[in-house]
C-alpha cells in the first residue's frame, strides 16, 4: 500500500478556486489570484465577503492549511479554462469559527469552533470568511488549537479514505507507507497503528496485499502480475470522517504536526515551501486571531 505526500487530483475541473463577485457589501482580505502562475499571482487583497445560502455556514477562518494540489490549481493544471478578471481564492483546508448559518443549517449555530475540508470545485480557505457546508464539516478538536486544527482535514481525510475506506485495513497488517513524514503521509501512519515511487511498491507489497493510490490509478498490468489489489483514490470531503477524526485527536491517538505557521499575507513564500516537496507535515496560514485574544 503508498501514500504518496502529494495530493494530485485525476481529471480536468471547470473551475477550482472560489470567484469572488463584484463588492456590493462588506469587504474582508483574501490572498487571491486573477492569473494562474508561480507563487507571486497570489496577492493579499480586499475583496467582498461571502454571505452563505440557506444550506451554507460561513466560517470566520482563523487558520487555513496548504496543501500541495493548492499549488497544482494555482498554475492552473487542474482547469479547463483561463481565469476571468475577478480575483480567485484558493485553500481546501479550515478552522475557524461560525459567523452566520443559513436557514437550513441544524447541527452548527454562531459562535461554533469548527474545521472543515471545502471541495476541490469551491475552495475558498485562504480568506478572512468561507463558505461550507454540514457535510464538509465538524466541530474543531477541543485539544488542539486553530492552527493544528486547520492541518487536519483534507491530509488526514485523504489518509482515512484509501487506509481505512478502500484498502480496508484491520489489526495485524503490515502497511507500507510512502512519504510518511508529509502532510498526508504522517496522518497515514498514525491512522494505520490504529486499526514517483508508486513502481518500487509492486515487488515490496507482499502477494494478495494491496495498493493505495492518492496520485492516480495503478498500473493494471503490474497489479495482475504480482496479484494486487489496486485502486486509486479521489479524496473528497466527507463530515462523517471529520467526527472519527475528532474523536481520535481528543483522544490523543492522532496528533497533527505543523512544521511551518505563517501570516496570510506571506500565503506566496508558504506556496515556495510546499513546492520543495521537503516539508516535513503541515504548512498553516495565521488568517485571523483566535477568540479571545
Amino acid at each position: 500500500m503508498r501514500i504518496l505526500p502529494a495530493l494530485t487530483v485525476i481529471g480536468l475541473i471547470a473551475s477550482a478556486v472560489s470567484s469572488v463577485p463584484a463588492a456590493t457589501g462588506p469587504l474582508m482580505k483574501a490572498a487571491a489570484l486573477q492569473q494562474y502562475g508561480g507563487p507571486e499571482v497570489l496577492k493579499l487583497q480586499e475583496v467582498p465577503r461571502p454571505e452563505p445560502k440557506d444550506d451554507e455556514v460561513l466560517v470566520r477562518v482563523i487558520a487555513a492549511g496548504v496543501n500541495p494540489v493548492d499549488t497544482y490549481v494555482r498554475q492552473g493544471r487542474l482547469s479547463e479554462r483561463s481565469l476571468d478578471k475577478q480575483p480567485m481564492i484558493i485553500g481546501y483546508d479550515i478552522a475557524g469559527v461560525v459567523e452566520k448559518t443559513g436557514v437550513r443549517i441544524t447541527k452548527f449555530k454562531a459562535g461554533d469552533a469548527v474545521y472543515a475540508y471545502l471541495p476541490i470545485m469551491r475552495g475558498g480557505g485562504y480568506a478572512e470568511f468561507a463558505i461550507a457546508k454540514e457535510g464538509e464539516m465538524s466541530l474543531k478538536p477541543k485539544n488542539i488549537d486553530f492552527e493544528k486544527a486547520a492541518a487536519v482535514p483534507l491530509a488526514a481525510t485523504t489518509a482515512w479514505q484509501a487506509l481505512i475506506d478502500e484498502a480496508k485495513i484491520d489489526k495485524g497488517q503490515t502497511v507500507l507507507i510512502h512519504g510518511g513524514s508529509g502532510g498526508v503521509g504522517h496522518f497515514a501512519i498514525q491512522i494505520a497503528v490504529r486499526a514517483d515511487t508508486l513502481p518500487a511498491s509492486y515487488g515490496i507489497v507482499k502477494k494478495g496485499g494491496a495498493i493505495v493510490s492518492i496520485t492516480g490509478d495503478p498500473d493494471p498490468a503490474e497489479c495482475e502480475k504480482h496479484a494486487l489489489r489496486c485502486s486509486g483514490v479521489m479524496a473528497h470531503p466527507d463530515a462523517n470522517v471529520l467526527d472519527e477524526l475528532r474523536k481520535l485527536i481528543e483522544a490523543n491517538k492522532i496528533t497533527p504536526i505543523v512544521s511551518q505557521t505563517s501570516p496570510l499575507a506571506d500565503a506566496a513564500k508558504a506556496h515556495q515551501q510546499i513546492e520543495t516537496r521537503h516539508t516535513r507535515g503541515k504548512i498553516v496560514l495565521r488568517v485571523g486571531d483566535e477568540p479571545g485574544r
